[in-house]
């Protein structure tokens, strides 16, 4: 190895393990998950598991506290609850790794990958490291709390929903795409780390450090940003409280909606047709059943709307902003949505299948280069529907009809609901 490839150091006296002992003692963790007999709870406290294979096990509620974990592969372990108190998880490989509510206070995760991980409520706040002595049992060694660290780590399209993060040193980490929701992450320091795309909604992000920060398309609103250092940082198309795009007071977007509805009610004797592109929409809130057929809302921000049930037969609705939107059971036969933005939005039993036009012409319904990460499309028609180069990673289709969908060059990672020979 290169000194930049070594192991570090170790602060605490940690035991070495083999491959075959740490086999053993998650099978018998897994029994105890099972209620089968022999069953007991993984304790790898203080044990040196580097380079090891941990990847798919069953260690929910395992206790890592103060172990060493370089390089370890726990790739789509289950480990949630378990503790990883000021453990040193440099370089580990956790992708696609289940971490709710993870006890991760003082944890060394410099370079690690978590790519895709859930870490739901986990917690990253400072902690103190002891050390085991033979004759007086654990001896502190540092008074002072020792924040967690995660430089150049990558936590793209995590879910840190809920997590606690005060005080973590994460500069030049990875955080695109990631879910950071209502978040703590009080006087962190997150110097040039990349959140492009990631959604901070509600995120309490004051006194934190965001100096040369890459925070382009990121949500920040609800954000409590105060002495939040951003001097430098690429906030291009971040979404924040502010209203975007052409000045409408919400008089006038509520009266719009109004003559759109009632041009179709009237097939455009009264009334008129919105054109709402480059809107911000969002002070209406809810446009939960709302007519809306022929609606041309292009690059229309509708961030986190309540469309429930409403009718967007037809609509014009390329790159438009419908992240974290509720479209539970909406009518969008023959919708446009090329290159939007749906990434956590609600399709459950959605209509997503072609419209019938005059003269028994169809118009599909185009989903091609739209992002829909997370998106939930269970129980929906997707029956004809365009998804080509569309991003699908962490989507649902379970119970989803999927006759004829076209999916040429789509990202499916971690695409539930599919099976192979519906691709």
């Amino acid at each position: 190895m290169n000194n930049a490839q070594q192991k570090p150091v170790d602060l605490i006296q940690c035991r070495d393990i083999s491959q075959t002992e740490v086999d053993i003692i998650c099978a018998k963790h897994e029994r105890l998950w099972s209620g089968r007999k022999g069953g007991e709870r993984a304790d790898l406290s203080y044990v040196d598991l580097s380079g090891l294979d941990l990847s798919g096990r069953n260690l929910q509620d395992a206790n890592f506290t103060a172990s060493v974990l370089f390089e370890t592969n726990l790739q789509g372990a289950k480990l949630d609850s378990a503790i990883f108190y000021g453990a040193d998880m440099t370089r580990a490989q956790l992708q696609g790794a289940g971490l709710r509510r993870a006890d991760m206070r003082g944890v060394i995760l410099r370079g690690a990958n978590m790519t895709n991980a859930d870490l739901f409520e986990s917690d990253m706040r400072e902690g103190v490291v002891a050390e085991r002595d033979p004759e007086h049992g654990f001896r502190v060694l540092h008074h002072q709390a020792r924040a967690s660290e995660a430089e150049g780590a990558i936590f793209q399209g995590a879910n840190l929903e809920r997590s606690r993060l005060q005080g973590l040193k994460a500069g030049q980490a990875d955080f695109r795409d990631a879910i950071l929701r209502g978040a703590r992450l009080v006087r962190a320091n997150l110097q040039g780390a990349n959140f492009c795309g990631a959604n901070l909604e509600n995120a309490d992000v004051s006194g934190a450090n965001m100096k040369e920060a890459n925070l382009r398309d990121v949500v920040l609103v609800g954000a409590r940003l105060q002495q939040c250092n951003q001097e430098g940082a690429d906030l291009a198309g971040a979404l924040t409280d502010e209203p975007q795009g052409p000045a409408f007071k919400i008089s006038e977007l509520e009266a719009m909606v109004a003559a759109h509805e009632k041009w179709l009610e009237t097939q455009g004797a009264e009334g008129g047709a919105a054109r709402f592109d480059g809107a911000d929409l969002r002070r209406l809130q809810s446009m939960m059943s709302y007519s809306l057929s022929d609606l041309q809302a292009r690059r229309a921000i509708l961030y986190g709307m309540n469309l429930e049930g409403a009718q967007l037969q037809g609509a014009q609705m390329d790159y438009a902003d419908l992240r974290m939107a509720n479209l539970k059971r909406a009518d969008l036969r023959g919708i446009r949505l090329r290159g939007a933005r749906l990434q956590g939005a609600d399709l459950r039993g959605a209509d997503v299948s072609p419209l019938l036009l005059n003269g028994d012409r169809i118009l599909p319904s185009d989903l091609s280069e739209t992002c829909l990460r997370d998106a939930d499309f269970s129980g929906a028609n997707l029956s004809q529907a365009v998804f080509s180069q569309a991003d699908l990673r962490g989507a649902n289709v379970t119970g989803a009809n999927m006759n004829q969908v076209l999916m040429d060059d789509v990202l499916s990672d971690r695409l539930k609901g599919l099976t192979l020979n519906q691709m």
